[in-house]
């Protein structure tokens, strides 16, 4: 964990770290402070700029696709990440300030949680389009199940890095909650790539077309989807699930020594491997994006769908009426 105490040859009234930290560029070297470098002024720009596109970007799907909650979820994300990076400007203009750090492991650590929030919901509705037959277990289960645990990770994670700013980033036991927040999201997400891939693997065999099974009109809401929109929505999906799934094994290696650890001052790996993996993942949600396969009503999928059960439905009616 970092140490608040002043390094020696510094005088003894000098803190370098925690909230009454009083360190600055003039009085300490840079190496005493927590990440012993100066974050990078055109990449946090940089990620601030892209977090704010992706945010419009999503805004404007989730209207003109009316797909709200998804679309809360991202903005909610990039909002929080932003935020992030702006403690990570603050901390470029002085690399001792306790509440730019806080505020960037606090808000960078936690933004993703909201996007996961958001593919979950997601595939929990797909799933219930795409042959539910095929599930395991009741589709509803994967966001009670999932979704719960997404908000202890939020949880975990958030109270870690309080217990953090009120005892100077001395508290063991806040970064060891944090800690646990990211392993614990680790394992969420690698149980639900596993049983949404499962799901998938039954769904792709059972309609192939030499499947003894398969055919038109054998999975259920699938006849009427443009293949090449069913692939770039999962595709999509996935890619996203799968960048924050390494981002996060990435920053559960980063905070395995606390603070002051050795990875923690490399920031290259900061930004190859939190900034831009997520960014990237953000990005994805826009092919991701339910509006591709659902519609406006968040009923049938697209592409025919509601035409085909009104169709049936008034067969159905003309053949009663005939009897």
């Amino acid at each position: 964990m970092a140490d608040s105490s002043p390094p020696p040859g510094l005088p003894p009234y000098i803190i370098v770290f925690g909230p009454s930290a009083n360190c600055t560029l003039d009085l300490c070297p840079l190496e005493y402070s927590v990440y012993r470098y100066r974050p990078s002024l055109p990449a946090n720009i940089v990620f601030i700029v892209l977090y704010a596109l992706a945010l419009l970007v999503h805004a404007y799907l989730g209207f003109r696709w009316k797909q709200i909650w998804f679309m809360v979820c991202v903005i909610l994300g990039c909002l929080v990440e932003i935020v992030g990076y702006i403690g990570r400007i603050i901390m470029h203009g002085n690399p001792f300030l306790f509440a730019g750090f806080m505020t960037q492991i606090v808000f960078i650590t936690s933004g993703p949680i909201f996007y996961t929030a958001a593919i979950y919901i997601t595939l929990s509705k797909a799933i219930s389009h795409f042959s539910p037959s095929l599930s395991r277990f009741p589709p509803r289960l994967y966001y009670w199940i999932f979704i719960p645990a997404d908000v202890i990770c939020l949880v975990l994670q958030a109270a870690g890095g309080a217990l953090s700013t009120v005892s100077s980033g001395s508290n063991q036991t806040g970064i060891d909650l944090a800690f646990a927040g990211l392993i614990l999201q680790v394992i969420v997400i690698f149980i639900f790539c596993f049983l949404f891939a499962d799901h998938m693997i039954r769904f792709f065999r059972q309609s192939s077309p030499s499947s003894s099974k398969g055919g038109a009109g054998h999975i259920e809401a699938s006849a009427n989807i443009r293949p090449q929109r069913m692939n770039i929505f999962l595709g999509g999906l996935a890619a996203s699930i799968l960048l924050i799934l390494a981002r996060c094994v990435f920053r559960c290696y980063e905070l395995r020594e606390g603070y002051s650890g050795e990875t923690m001052s490399e920031e290259g790996l900061f930004i190859g491997l939190e900034g831009v993996l997520i960014v990237v993942a953000v990005f994805a949600l826009c092919f991701g994006h339910p509006g591709l396969v659902f519609d406006k009503n968040q009923g049938a999928v697209v592409e025919g769908v509601v035409e085909r059960e009104k169709a049936d439905h008034s067969s159905s009616s003309i053949a009663g009426n005939q009897a």
